[in-house]
């Protein structure tokens, strides 16, 4: 049994006939401590998908399971990393970890819980930001603090949704390895959504492609074999990671070419209407009568 399971899954935006659906009975599972990066392009339903694992959104019809178990509204078992930070900006660094642990762990006694706090703090290697609130941080240091927040929780299941696309280039290549450090230190499930194939690539033990929608669902899976730990620097002369890269990238382009052309298939029915008549003369004549 797998550890975390995405069975034939549906959802969509709407009400009745005007509903737009956004995933048709898609599955996958994923195997305990295994990190799986999902790709896909904009508008495919990735951050629906992180939402409905996390809780967030309820499917329509299918279940999600955690070591056999349906899952419900968001917990800690399920610790997401979004795009944008959500840091709380009147706490610290230290106070919008604490704020996740108190919650969590309510019973852990004063001076445990500072020594856990601390512990995150280092492990993202913000030691000396104990007391700088958000807006004194830079990018990467607060998606740094928003990951140690989460690991704080001690989730089951870690979601990254999207978390380096915001960043700069020297900055995202840094946090791909503290990442991968975190994860070969502190082994838990992970689920990243990406759209970077060699990000992919470098950081996961499978890879899965999300089909462009409507109705998306998951298409092949790809095992990624490399060797850990990764070197970046070597990465590119390694014939594995190139063909990798090229089967997951030219299957990211003929699915995309076979959805085009379903589009442009399809008959679409135009309204009868009739245009306006902008004739200035015509207007002011008729105004004047």
């Amino acid at each position: 049994m797998s550890f975390l399971e995405f069975d034939n899954v549906s959802y969509g935006y709407g009400v009745g006939s005007d509903k737009y659906s956004v995933l048709s009975r898609a599955s996958v599972s994923v195997e305990e401590n295994e990190f799986v990066a999902i790709i896909g392009f904009s508008g495919s339903g990735k951050s629906t998908v992180m939402s409905l694992m996390a809780g967030l959104l309820a499917p329509d019809s299918g279940e999600i399971r955690i070591r056999g178990q349906k899952t419900g509204a968001p917990g800690p078992d399920r610790g997401i990393v979004f795009q944008n930070y959500s840091l709380l900006p009147w706490l610290t660094v230290h106070g919008n970890i604490e704020l996740a642990v108190r919650q969590v762990f309510p019973e852990m006694k004063k001076e445990e819980k500072e020594a856990h706090i601390q512990h995150y703090i280092d492990l993202v290697s913000l030691k000396g930001a104990e007391w700088k609130k958000p807006h004194e941080l830079s990018g990467g240091m607060r998606q740094r603090l928003s990951l140690a927040r989460t690991l704080s929780m001690k989730p089951e299941v870690l979601l990254l949704d999207e978390p380096l696309s915001a960043l700069d280039a020297i900055t995202r290549s840094a946090l791909q390895d503290e990442i991968t450090r975190l994860w070969e230190q502190d082994k838990r499930t992970v689920v990243m959504i990406t759209n970077d194939v060699d990000e992919a690539v470098l950081m996961a033990d499978r890879i899965i492609p999300l089909t462009p929608g409507p109705g998306a669902t998951f298409g092949q899976s790809f095992e990624v074999k490399l060797a850990r730990p990764r070197d970046r620097a070597t990465l590119n002369f390694n014939p594995e990671f190139r063909h990798v890269r090229n089967e997951v990238t030219n299957y990211m382009m003929n699915i995309n070419l076979e959805s085009r052309a379903n589009c442009l298939s399809m008959t679409r029915v135009l309204p009868e209407v009739q245009p306006i008549d902008l004739d200035y003369r015509v207007n002011v004549q008729a105004h004047v009568v």
